[in-house]
């Protein structure tokens, strides 16, 4: 879009040696604040999406990709309904569950919610027999009416393996005392680390005949799980099985279930992005005082320019070029800078840790430990685009001053 000539002199401008120390300097100075921009930028960014991706995945190993519910009443027919489910090529895996919130009592009282499920069968959605760290799933058999806690949730109830914990529900008996809430003593037969604090603390495991029989059931369940090849594909592969099985059901995928924690990454990611982008918004005010500092040092060179036939359009264009070299010169090396501490961040700790002596993300406090990385593309394109966005705006005022220069006032004194 530039004149040869115009581009000629801004790269001439680039790379000589200006009599003015000084505002190489702010040059330099505002190279090293773009780069220095775009680097914590793109490694910023990375690290978050690291630790979403972390989240969503520890998350998504206890947690169906999609559910189909019975809406009002249990579900009777679940067999059919997990044929119909693993008919379809798109669903890797089915299985019937209850839910039912209650009290878990043991040395100390704490909410929770309670699954019954097949443990044959939970391989199918679920990774529980792999996260046991105490005891194992396949003692959740029928009539034993054992449970599985997450690890947090024992530590709350103050209870152990081998330990009895009672379940109250909000379902209530009549008795010739009155309607009272339905209570059973069930015993930790093990406990399970999910890695995901909503599980570990909230969630109790048992088999799925037992809560038939403590909520008198029957037959039913609350709902088939389903776990897909393509979990983008949750919510519709849930609807289309709900539809074939005729009547009304409830359905839910794992986007829906966390909404509120999904947006609250996604907000959180986003507001670090724009604080982030102000140390880039700085680099380009530095490179607007360089560039005014350079136009009132060139006052002379553009008058000559004008008067041997330059437009005022092409000393704008000069300045601009040389600006948005200044700029993309910064994006480049901050580009490649991110995309080097990405990748080389774990090792970095690890040698911040060794030297120091200390363990900065340690497994008794933090849930995920080291610092996941997620170096998406588009991240690294976009921040490019707006480092490049305001390098060019920000020569926009110098170039247009040295464009109003008058060649006359400007030789005035030569």
């Amino acid at each position: 879009m530039f004149k040869p000539i115009p581009v000629a002199i801004g790269l001439r401008y680039l790379r000589a040696k200006r009599r003015n120390g000084f505002i190489s300097f702010i040059s330099l100075a505002s190279i090293a604040g773009i780069a220095l921009g775009v680097t914590a930028l793109i490694t910023t960014l990375a690290v978050m999406s690291g630790f979403q991706r972390e989240i969503r995945d520890r998350m998504l190993q206890m947690a169906a990709h999609a559910t189909v519910s019975a809406y009002g009443e249990p579900l009777t027919d679940w067999q059919t309904a997990v044929h119909q489910a693993i008919a379809d090529k798109r669903v890797a895996g089915a299985a019937p569950y209850i839910e039912k919130e209650a009290l878990l009592s043991g040395a100390r009282n704490q909410p929770a919610l309670v699954r019954g499920v097949l443990p044959d069968q939970e391989g199918k959605v679920s990774v529980l027999a792999e996260k046991m760290v105490q005891g194992k799933l396949d003692s959740l058999a029928p009539g034993s009416f054992n449970i599985v806690l997450g690890k947090e949730l024992a530590l709350w109830l103050g209870v152990g393996v081998g330990d009895s914990v009672v379940m109250t529900t909000t379902d209530f008996r009549s008795t010739p005392l009155g309607a009272v809430p339905q209570l059973k003593r069930f015993t930790v037969s093990g406990i399970f680390e999910a890695g995901y604090n909503d599980f570990d603390k909230g969630l109790a495991v048992t088999n799925m005949h037992d809560m038939q029989r403590l909520l008198r059931m029957g037959d039913g369940v609350t709902g088939v799980r389903l776990r897909l090849h393509d979990m983008d594909q949750a919510w519709d592969v849930a609807r289309d099985l709900a539809v074939s099985l005729g009547g009304p059901f409830r359905v839910s995928d794992w986007t829906s279930e966390n909404a509120n924690m999904f947006r609250a990454l996604k907000m959180e990611k986003t507001i670090m992005a724009i604080l982030l982008s102000l140390i880039i918004a700085m680099g380009a005010f530095n490179l607007v005082s360089s560039q005014v500092m350079l136009v009132t040092d060139k006052q002379a060179d553009i008058a000559i320019l004008r008067t041997l036939g330059l437009t005022p359009r092409g000393v704008m264009q000069v300045f601009v070029v040389q600006g948005t070299l200044i700029g993309v010169i910064g994006t480049v090396i901050g580009v490649i800078g991110g995309i080097v501490l990405t990748l080389n961040l774990e090792h970095i700790l690890k040698a911040i840790e060794a030297v120091v002596g200390v363990q900065l993300l340690p497994e008794d406090v933090y849930y995920i430990t080291g610092l996941p990385t997620d170096l998406q593309a588009s991240d690294v394109t976009i921040i490019a685009i707006v480092a490049l966005v305001m390098a060019f705006f920000a020569t926009i005022y110098p170039a247009w001053r040295a464009a109003r220069t008058a060649p006359a006032e400007a030789l005035r004194y030569e």
